[in-house]
């Protein structure tokens, strides 16, 4: 089993910035993918935003989030962070981590972390 904690979440101005921090502990493969994802109020999926590999390759899927959201990785503390800039009110949502491994694409989730942007 693994088990993902988010944290970094928040109340925030438009313009402002929050860092989020997803820590991954329990049995990891060597071989794993962790994304963030969020889900904004009113809707009922969550919208990948952001990817890297254990190789520390980063994907940026949403555009609205590019030249905005930084993801990157501190390998030996199986954590990954999601740096977020010029926060937008359309920015919130519950932040969610997401850890992927095996051939049998086992995947994990953690609680979420709320972010709000004010206007």
């Amino acid at each position: 089993q693994v088990q993902l904690v988010e944290s970094g979440g928040g109340l925030v101005q438009a313009g402002g910035s929050l860092r989020l921090s997803c820590v991954a502990s329990g049995r990891i493969f060597e071989a794993h993918s962790m994304n963030w994802y969020r889900q904004s109020p009113g809707k009922q999926r969550r919208e990948l935003i952001a990817a890297i590999s254990s190789g520390g390759s980063p994907a940026y899927p949403d555009d609205s989030v590019k030249d905005r959201f930084t993801i990157s990785r501190e390998n030996g503390k199986n954590t990954i962070y999601l740096q977020m800039t010029n926060l937008k009110p359309e920015d919130t949502a519950v932040y969610y981590c997401r850890l992927t491994q095996g051939f049998n694409g086992e995947e994990y989730w953690g609680r979420g972390t709320q972010v709000t942007v004010s206007s």
